[in-house]
């Protein structure tokens, strides 16, 4: 798998970097103007096909302006979103994002991969493990008068009381989740009650495709939008699981490469601003943006890419849609002064290199207004793969540990079981699995309030949650004898889990 995994982002205080780039998205810049002198073709000849983002002033007059100098550059658009004045563009001049950034009117240019186009990355942590036939059958056998037959391992729902808050409200049809994600199965008997096809697409390469199953998986092994999406909103119909808010909507919006599996920025930007036209209330973003970990906003290119995903999650803000994104499975201290980065880019030849998250951002989680989400354990103790930071994490749910065995269910399985492609379904643990309950906490919180906006959801989940403090002793989750990490903060916030584990019984009761 790419890139699914834990997510984190900064309370409402933005960093210097983030808040340039916010501003930049919005309002007139300022640029240079500069003759736009074409490659040649030699240059073309050996140099492979990039994919770029291309920011703007949006007035009409500097996209089109802009548009003729990617022409001039040797590049060709393939989708532009004036809106928020973002242009994806290919080329294969190896000076294109240097001789678009001399252009008059454009803020930011850069590419979003390291390498060559294909013809043709989330956050869980370890592979899914699939449910028998015969683990199946056990479980049902088990189940209650009122439950769902695989309900018995759902150790989750109990954990934050969604299994009580759904005989009080299950949630609204007019709320809807989007997945933003691998693909979703929607012929999941658990998922097609649910599903809203209208409201979803696939977004790879940048541009929406909504001809029907396009949201679909490209592969059985795309497992991961499936899960998720069951993770929020699996009915109640005597079929397999549930999930926290079985009576809302959910949609897919398939970012996924069809290969390589890697969520590129041009296609993040699409789903953002379809999510938001579509009107979708809650968008769910379990992954970081690739191909790098952390993005530089020294790096031109990497602040172009910070530039255009930003625009487009603020664009969806300003519409009604509240972001969620997952903090990561990293176990980084994100308030700390240096990480090791060594896993970017990973589309190409991983370099490491030592960053300060203060100056270099894991996008979408650690930008302006989305909720950042961490893991928790049945012992609502954070997973020992999250990461974390005081400041960063807005809230916590649980994600599943392999070190946390629920004492109350049949498997005896830590993980979060969910829906898989091909009516199966699996364990999965990440805090991939975090974001989606705390998501479904937020389409019960929308349910109850439907006039909340954005910036009230985001206050009402962070004032229904329940902080556990951090805990009284060393943590050390896999018993070793050595420090894991270390929590920092008070009762009601710290860096394990913000203000605290999502309460579904409180969001539907309060």
């Amino acid at each position: 798998m790419a890139h699914l995994r834990s997510r984190r982002r900064i309370a409402l205080t933005v960093p210097l970097g983030i808040a340039l780039a916010a501003s930049v998205g919005f309002a007139p810049g300022i640029a240079t103007a500069a003759p736009d002198a074409p490659a040649t073709a030699s240059a073309k000849a050996e140099s492979p096909k990039l994919a770029y983002v291309v920011n703007t002033r949006t007035d009409s007059k500097t996209i089109a302006y802009v548009k003729k100098a990617i022409a001039r550059a040797d590049g060709t658009v393939v989708v532009a979103y004036p809106k928020i004045g973002v242009i994806v563009a290919h080329s294969a001049n190896p000076d294109f994002g240097k001789q678009l950034r001399k252009v008059k009117g454009v803020q930011s240019a850069g590419a979003t991969r390291t390498s060559p186009l294909a013809a043709a990355g989330t956050t869980e942590e370890g592979a899914p493990t699939l449910l028998s036939k015969s683990e199946a059958k056990a479980l049902k056998a088990q189940a209650g008068p009122a439950a769902e037959p695989l309900e018995a391992d759902q150790w989750d729902l109990r954990a934050i009381g969604a299994d009580k808050a759904a005989k009080i409200n299950p949630g609204s049809k007019k709320v809807t989740v989007g997945v933003i994600d691998t693909g979703v199965d929607d012929t999941h008997p658990d998922l097609a009650p649910n599903f809203s096809a209208s409201q979803s697409a696939s977004c790879v390469g940048g541009k929406a495709d909504t001809s029907p199953g396009a949201w679909r998986p490209e592969k059985p092994d795309h497992y991961h939008g499936t899960h998720v999406a069951g993770e929020i909103a699996a009915a109640r119909n005597g079929v397999g699981v549930a999930g926290v808010a079985p009576g809302v909507q959910v949609a897919g919006i398939k970012v996924a490469d069809p290969v390589s599996e890697l969520f590129y920025p041009e296609s993040v930007v699409c789903a953002f601003v379809f999510a938001a036209d579509k009107g979708i209330e809650v968008t769910n973003n379990s992954y970081y943006v690739d191909p790098w970990l952390y993005n530089c906003m020294d790096d031109p290119d990497q602040r172009a890419i910070v530039d255009a995903v930003n625009r487009a999650q603020l664009y969806a803000q300003k519409k009604g849609t509240l972001n969620l994104a997952s903090a990561g499975n990293s176990n980084h201290d994100l308030a700390s002064d240096e990480i090791l980065d060594d896993s970017s880019p990973d589309d190409s030849t991983p370099v490491p290199r030592t960053i300060d998250p203060s100056e270099c951002f894991d996008i979408p989680t650690q930008l302006p207004g989305v909720v950042t989400v961490s893991a928790t354990g049945v012992q609502n103790l954070k997973s020992y793969y999250s990461t974390y930071g005081k400041g960063v994490i807005d809230i916590a749910a649980p994600g599943g540990d392999k070190y946390q065995i629920p004492a109350d269910t049949p498997s005896k399985n830590g993980r979060i079981l969910s829906t898989m492609p091909g009516n199966e379904y699996g364990w999965l643990q990440g805090t991939s699995m975090a974001s989606p309950h705390a998501a479904g906490v937020a389409a019960l919180l929308k349910s109850t309030h439907p006039k909340a906006s954005p910036a009230e959801l985001q206050r009402l989940l962070k004032k229904q949650a329940d902080n556990p403090g951090c805990p009284t002793v060393p943590y050390d989750p896999d018993g070793d004898g050595k420090v894991d990490a270390v929590c920092e903060g008070g009762k009601n916030k710290n860096g394990f889990y913000g203000n605290g584990i999502v309460d579904a019984l409180d969001a539907v009761k309060k």
